[in-house]
């Protein structure tokens, strides 16, 4: 036992007093004909979990792990674990997900660390079949060990390239092994510092024909999860090729790749890109690659990507909003990509920090549900587009005009009168059932008149 002074974390409603207890998250209450952990679908990140020591750029780590301890590499990948999957089962969450290296390091050559994973995949599936924690997704890091520093996929160097095909092949074997239901990119270093030394084209060429091989070879072996592909800008490449949603998808749409790879979102990554987290999901909900998200959150106040606990009920609301209405999760969920704060070097501290991101994340499924199902906002947005329904409007939504037409419509037609946007009478809207949502007693029921 890692965690003798957390027992298993239990809903005790808002009124409850207990850290170690969620006020707002029921796993087992119905929001729209469906239990709200089948709408959420929570996932820890191994990563910043288990593997984070609290170091930062200009202190060393504060967070000694007693997992972490022992020296041998598969003795402390094992006794990772062994802490992940207890902190997995009291927390009650149904999914996790990792990097290869997250769980084990690498080995002296690429042989030896073929082996410590395929060893690590064998005792995680028995962990995960004694528990019924499942994997979200898995993926390779191909960003931190210095033979990335010009990248994997967008290498200038072949060896590196082919170093990082080896590593995505291993991890669809474990993803396939695992019954992973997605599998992600994330290009930490696919981009570039400076177009004076860099062929552009032929990387973005090389990236895409990667993921075609990624593609094929998943067929191949016949593993069916999703791909996905997870944008971020800046960080640690000034020029990622993956900056925002709408970059992607021109990325996918581009070398035809669209059909296979939808997003995992993070929203720390959004604000980094100057994007509101609800723009990114609607961008992806518009071209259909809504995936999965990270939940997190940036500050504001800092350029960089600080993966904080998401405690912003006001954004939670509007991201859950932008799922709901895209039809809500399929194999995607809502993973953690958040760690606790230096200062929070304790333990119990990764309890507390996860039970407030999934009380956040449940307070906004119910505020976002209650919105769409009283189409509180949907109201004053046809209200606001109306002039389309009638008239020249309607003539103009259904492709029924030209600029001839559209001019003589104009001449005669100039005296144009504008409707007031009313964006501080919405923001108000949203406050008020938020607000409503937080006052009510917590066995009321849901209506159950909107179905998903």
């Amino acid at each position: 036992m890692f965690f003798n002074e957390v027992g298993k974390v239990k809903y005790e409603g808002a009124d409850s007093e207990n850290p170690y207890a969620y006020k707002y998250y029921n796993p087992e209450e119905y929001i729209g004909g469906k239990a709200m952990k089948e709408h959420l679908r929570f996932a820890v990140a191994y990563w910043h979990t288990f593997d984070a020591d609290g170091k930062d750029p200009f202190g060393d780590g504060t967070m000694s792990r007693s997992w972490n301890r022992l020296t041998q590499p598969l003795d402390k990948a094992k006794a990772r674990a062994e802490a992940a999957f207890e902190f997995f089962e009291k927390l009650g969450v149904p999914y996790f997900c990792f990097h290869d290296v997250d769980i084990v390091q690498e080995g002296d050559t690429l042989r030896e660390t073929f082996l410590y994973l395929d060893k690590m995949a064998s005792f995680l599936k028995e962990m995960m079949e004694t528990s019924g924690v499942k994997l979200l997704w898995n993926t390779a890091n191909m960003f931190t060990h210095p033979r990335y520093v010009h990248g994997a996929a967008t290498s200038c160097n072949a060896d590196v390239y082919a170093h990082a095909a080896a590593k995505v092949k291993k991890g669809l074997e474990i993803a396939k092994e695992l019954g992973a239901e997605n599998y992600v990119f994330w290009g930490g270093r696919e981009g570039y510092e400076t177009l004076l030394n860099t062929n552009m084209k032929l990387e973005l060429d090389h990236l895409a024909a990667f993921y075609r091989k990624a593609v094929d070879y998943a067929e191949e072996i016949g593993f069916d999860g999703q791909f996905l592909i997870e944008p971020k800008p800046k960080e640690p490449t000034k020029h990622q090729y993956d900056f925002d949603a709408a970059t992607s998808i021109a990325f996918l749409e581009t070398y035809g790749l669209k059909d296979h790879f939808k997003l995992n979102l993070e929203a720390n990554h959004a604000t980094l890109a100057g994007h509101t987290f609800e723009h990114e999901l609607r961008v992806a909900a518009l071209h259909d690659v809504l995936g999965s998200i990270d939940a997190n959150q940036g500050d504001l106040l800092l350029g960089w990507d600080t993966d904080e606990f998401p405690t912003d009920l006001y954004s939670a609301v509007l991201a859950m909003y932008e799922i709901l209405k895209a039809g809500g999760f399929k194999t995607g969920g809502i993973n953690f990509d958040a760690k606790a704060r230096r200062a929070s070097f304790a333990d119990e501290d990764l309890f507390l920090g996860h039970i407030a991101g999934m009380d956040t994340y449940a307070v906004g499924l119910k505020v976002a549900y209650r919105l769409l199902e009283d189409k509180a906002l949907e109201r004053m947005i046809d209200e606001r587009y109306k002039s389309y329904t009638k008239g020249i409007g309607l003539e103009i939504a259904e492709g029924r005009t030209d600029l001839k037409k559209l001019a003589a419509y104009a001449l005669e037609n100039d005296h144009i009168e504008n409707r007031s946007g009313r964006q501080e009478n919405l923001k108000a809207t949203v406050n008020r059932y938020l607000l409503n949502v937080l006052r009510e007693s917590p066995a009321r029921k849901e209506k159950q008149q909107w179905n998903m």
